[in-house]
């Protein structure tokens, strides 16, 4: 199946994951200039009707910049919208993206509802359904979203216990649709092993936490540069659903990461009995987080995973076995 039009033009092969607190105008606006798929929570911009004022400036800046550099591949914007019974915005976030004629949304936690997709399919908009299980994915496809977020093993924030070969693998036997994979790419290794297993796009998210334009703390930048993989814990103790955090918040939060307790697991739940919060306090992040090691632009990331990316491929050609 050939990939929607909005996603056949990229420089690189790569959606920008939306992060709760992190994703802001500034990101977004350098994710879409550098040529891949920038993307934000609708939930970031608060109140609610800040969502439009987001939206306007991120179109207008990739306007004067289309005008200014006619050439330039600008990657289109995506927004993510949880469809939860929690969030008494969706109604109002949805109405605004289809206003401003966005042409992909990422939905998250459930399967969105039919008035949803015709909504944002009537003026040629795309979703993209974030998953972490086989059930999800096929729930997904049944309600009738136009491509699948595959969340494995690894990713930061919320995220899923199965192998990436698992979980392209046996997707890719019922749905041939575009894909994207999550889960510890960090490098332009990690993007070209995504799309050799089967998936058409890496799905980066850790990687913009220890950017400059990131809505980030100094300290969450620092802790991102200073860990590994070892520093991170599986735990549904902060929202009730199972994600990657960094040790280090959690020992900042007054907790032993050690000896974290289970999460009623039937309600989310932002905030923990010593007061923290997750994602402003109790900071995500996946398991690529060793091989992150500065705080640069995100034109850099961009500029060295398209190197990487590159090198890798060469590499795999020249490598190959003789048929």
């Amino acid at each position: 199946m050939a990939l929607p039009a909005v996603l056949q033009h990229l420089s690189l092969p790569v959606i920008g994951s939306p992060l709760f607190i992190a994703s802001c105008p500034s990101l977004v606006i350098e994710q879409c200039k550098a040529g891949i798929v920038g993307s934000f929570p609708a939930l970031n911009a608060r109140p609610a009707e800040m969502l439009g004022q987001w939206l306007d400036q991120i179109q207008q800046a990739l306007a004067e910049h289309k005008a200014a550099q006619p050439d330039a591949v600008i990657g289109p914007i995506a927004v993510n919208q949880i469809v939860h019974q929690s969030n008494d915005r969706l109604a109002h976030d949805v109405e605004v993206c289809v206003q401003h004629r966005i042409p992909i949304i990422i939905s998250s936690l459930r399967a969105p509802p039919k008035e949803m997709l015709d909504a944002i399919h009537s003026y040629g908009g795309i979703v993209l359904h974030d998953v972490i299980s086989i059930r999800h994915a096929q729930k997904a496809l049944e309600a009738g979203v136009d491509g699948l977020i595959l969340v494995a093993a690894g990713a930061g924030g919320h995220a899923g216990g199965l192998s990436p070969f698992a979980l392209v693998g046996e997707v890719r036997k019922f749905f041939d649709g575009p894909i994207a994979l999550s889960g510890s790419i960090a490098s332009g290794d990690a993007v070209l092993a995504a799309q050799s297993m089967g998936a058409d796009f890496a799905y980066i998210g850790s990687r913009w936490l220890a950017t400059q334009e990131a809505n980030t703390s100094e300290g969450y930048r620092q802790a991102i540069v200073e860990s590994s993989a070892a520093d991170v814990v599986y735990t549904n103790l902060f929202t009730g659903v199972h994600g990657n955090y960094l040790k280090k918040s959690i020992v900042n939060a007054g907790l032993d990461p050690d000896n974290l307790p289970e999460a009623d697991k039937t309600a989310m739940n932002f905030s923990t009995s010593a007061g923290a919060k997750a994602w402003r306090d109790i900071w995500g992040a996946g398991q690529g987080v060793g091989l992150m090691d500065d705080v640069p632009t995100v034109a850099e990331v961009v500029a060295r995973l398209r190197r990487e990316y590159e090198a890798a491929r060469a590499r795999v050609m020249a490598t190959a076995y003789p048929r």
